[in-house]
């Protein structure tokens, strides 16, 4: 059985995961991501690592506090470990995921989801809370896929908005938890790599299309962002 990574603490303010927090490891093999992760001198671990052959290993208890995402903001929580779940997957971030880990991703998620009560637009990537910083888990990564399955959010249903309207777009960003602060073209970019990632050039009425389908997904039953 392998040992678990010493590189946690407990939740500040008794605070519960209510978010999940996907990562890829950057790294030339699972085995070497392992072992970062576990190195007390290295002081990084997520609650959870994935092969790319599958398997699933827990490195630190859910209840406690991994040290996996780092100075950011999502849905104006600037403590982002205290509240979340982190997953990293082995992935060097150049090619797509390999099949048997997503499928292990798509078991591990409800079961971590069902936990904490988490809901499907509250699953993040380490790029949607740390864009000046980070670009996992990238954009080989599938979210369409999670979202058919109620593991994610995805836009669908779109109305094309009529103008380039970076008020609004900002607005809607904001709706599903991206931190305001954000410059346009960080934003911007942030949001693609997410929802749109092969786009460039400036804003355009399908990213306001996008971002404003996400914000409905993102609102919940009493009118507050979620």
């Amino acid at each position: 059985m392998t040992a678990g990574s010493p590189n946690f603490g407990e939740r500040r303010g008794r605070a519960r995961p209510s978010l999940i927090v996907l990562h890829y490891t950057g790294m030339e093999s699972c085995e070497a991501a392992r072992a970062r992760l576990c190195d007390p001198v290295a002081e990084v671990s997520a609650h959870w690592l994935i092969s790319e052959t599958g398997k699933v290993e827990a490195l630190v208890p859910e209840e406690a506090r991994a040290w996996h995402a780092g100075a950011g903001v999502w849905a104006g929580i600037d403590d982002v470990n205290s509240h979340s779940i982190g997953i990293e997957l082995a992935n060097s971030g150049t090619h797509p995921f390999a099949e048997p880990q997503m499928s292990a991703l798509e078991r591990l998620l409800p079961a971590i989801m069902a936990r904490w009560s988490i809901p499907p637009h509250r699953v993040i990537g380490h790029s949607d809370m740390a864009p000046a910083r980070k670009s996992d888990p990238g954009p080989r990564f599938d979210w369409c896929r999670l979202a058919r399955q109620g593991l994610a959010i995805w836009p669908e249903r779109l109305l094309l908005a009529p103008a380039n309207d970076a008020a609004a777009f900002r607005a809607a960003a904001h709706a599903i938890g991206y931190d305001p602060s954000l410059p346009d073209d960080l934003l911007l970019r942030a949001f693609r790599l997410r929802f749109c990632p092969w786009s460039d050039g400036p804003l355009g009425p399908d990213d306001l299309a996008r971002a404003s389908a996400l914000a409905r997904l993102s609102i919940d039953r009493s009118g507050q962002p979620a």
